[in-house]
């Protein structure tokens, strides 16, 4: 039998699924209400990101106002004169040196000279056994002796000769042939006079002198040791220190340069000490290569320097400096303030109510410390020298006073927060006059932190003094608990 169910079984069917679908209606509004919550919030982030700090705790210039002038320093161009100089690199070269050496075999006698002593040319270095010597030049004085009494003898022949001769008492080819003997005796004489020249030369060679005068090195022979004149290494070795040569190249660039100065007249040349500031000797070049080296497309030069003090010493590397030609009444400029822009190099001028404009400089030649400037500045112009990190074309400076050098600080400055919370360090934002460019921000600050502090006394008693540190730190004092 069929049936038909009744109503209040159907409604008791549909309640769970209403409930079902009202549950999912539900979750879903919760998520998109999440997720609405976290793009606001992300939203909110990045919008804090992009807003530019109050505090200059960001990069530079974070916390610089557009309202205020840039500390900058400043300095006038001068004329004056200024030398030209070609840098090159060098080695100092003994003018000359000379290994002594035995010119005769035989016995080293004597050392008359100590290891490092400055000899004079002459000095007697060493003597050698001289007896053998001293035999040979006395038997070439003896033989010529011998050979004089000879012509004298034949001498007097020839005189009887030619009388006998003239009175037709003897043969006139007697006489002749007497006179001939003569001349040969005498010949024979003259060799006997050369052989004890040679002698005498030999003889004296048993005595080793210095050839020059200069500084001698390190004993190369002992006392006793038979010595030859074949001997490579010698008795000693003399340098010359003074004078003294460096030998420095230069590019192949320069050599119309230097060729065109050095027509004109003697050239200068400087030498550096180890610390490359301090000019430690001034010479005068001497010569010019004749060619270039083409493995390193550099030319040699060499100047001679007096060495007076003997701070140049053979195998020490120098730098050097040549001097071209004087720029006369050349206008200079620091060359602090020469700034390289895009389209070349330009200086920051001062110009009426301290406003900046960048103005095109052309620079001729320019050092650590000075730059010529060829056009672009005159002598009334007032140039910024330091202080670029905020400067723009257009902008308004105050011109501090440079009265000398700054001071290094001898230990790193204690470490403070700013009052956005960021660590810094302490003296940060301070101008060069000594000022803090933050007095108003840390005068809110301070206001904040005392109203702070009147709340928590409200509402937990008075509160504990801060500890050491806690105003630089920027938090607030802690309540009792």
């Amino acid at each position: 039998m069929l049936f038909k169910p009744n109503s209040t079984d159907e409604e008791k069917s549909k309640a769970p699924r209403k409930r079902s679908l009202l549950s999912r209606l539900l979750g879903r509004m919760v998520s998109l209400l999440v997720t609405l919550v976290i793009l606001g919030g992300l939203g909110y982030l990045g919008w804090l990101a992009f807003q530019p700090k109050q505090n200059g705790g960001g990069g530079r210039g974070a916390g610089a106002r557009p309202d205020l002038p840039v500390p900058v320093l400043a300095a006038t161009p001068h004329v004056q004169d200024v030398p030209v100089y070609l840098d090159g690199v060098g080695s100092v070269r003994a003018l000359n040196t000379v290994i002594v050496r035995s010119q005769v075999d035989g016995k080293l006698l004597k050392v008359n000279f100590v290891e490092g002593q400055d000899v004079k040319k002459g000095d007697v270095l060493g003597e050698i056994d001289p007896a053998i010597y001293q035999a040979q030049y006395d038997q070439a004085v003896a033989k010529k002796a011998q050979d004089e009494a000879q012509l004298a003898n034949q001498r007097i022949d020839l005189a009887r000769y030619e009388q006998l001769a003239a009175s037709n008492a003897g043969s006139k080819q007697q006489a002749d042939t007497q006179r001939a003997l003569v001349a040969q005796q005498e010949a024979i004489i003259k060799a006997d006079q050369a052989q004890i020249d040679n002698a005498r030369a030999t003889l004296s060679y048993t005595k080793i002198v210095a050839p020059i005068s200069g500084r001698a090195g390190l004993r190369q022979v002992d006392q006793g040791n038979i010595v030859h004149a074949s001997d490579t290494t010698g008795l000693v070795v003399i340098t010359q220190l003074q004078p003294i040569a460096v030998w420095f190249s230069l590019p192949q660039q320069q050599i119309m340069r230097v060729n065109a100065a050095a027509a004109k007249g003697t050239l200068a040349v400087d030498v550096f000490g180890n610390d490359g500031i301090t000019v430690i000797d001034t010479g005068k070049l001497t010569g010019i290569d004749n060619q270039v080296d083409q493995t390193t497309g550099t030319l040699k030069l060499k100047a001679e320097f007096p060495n007076a003090h003997y701070q140049l010493w053979p195998g020490q590397f120098v730098n050097v400096r040549l001097k071209v030609e004087t720029l006369t009444q050349a206008l200079v400029v620091p060359t602090s303030a020469v700034q390289r822009g895009p389209i070349g190099t330009f200086s920051y001028v001062i110009g009426e109510d301290n406003i900046v404009s960048a103005k095109p400089v052309t620079v001729t030649q320019q050092n650590e410390h000075d730059a010529v400037i060829a056009s672009g500045l005159t002598t009334s112009d007032r140039v910024v020298t330091t202080g670029f990190a905020n400067l723009a074309d257009g902008a308004k400076v105050v011109v501090g006073k440079d009265d000398g050098p700054p001071a290094a600080d001898l230990a790193p400055r204690k470490r403070s927060r700013n009052p956005d919370g960021k660590r810094g360090a302490q003296g940060e934002g301070q101008g060069k006059d000594g000022k803090k460019d933050w007095q108003g921000k840390d005068g809110e600050h301070r206001g904040r932190h005392e109203h702070s502090e009147g709340d928590q006394k409200g509402q937990s008693g008075p509160a504990p003094a801060p500890a050491a540190g806690g105003e630089q730190s920027g938090g607030a004092p802690k309540a009792q608990p």
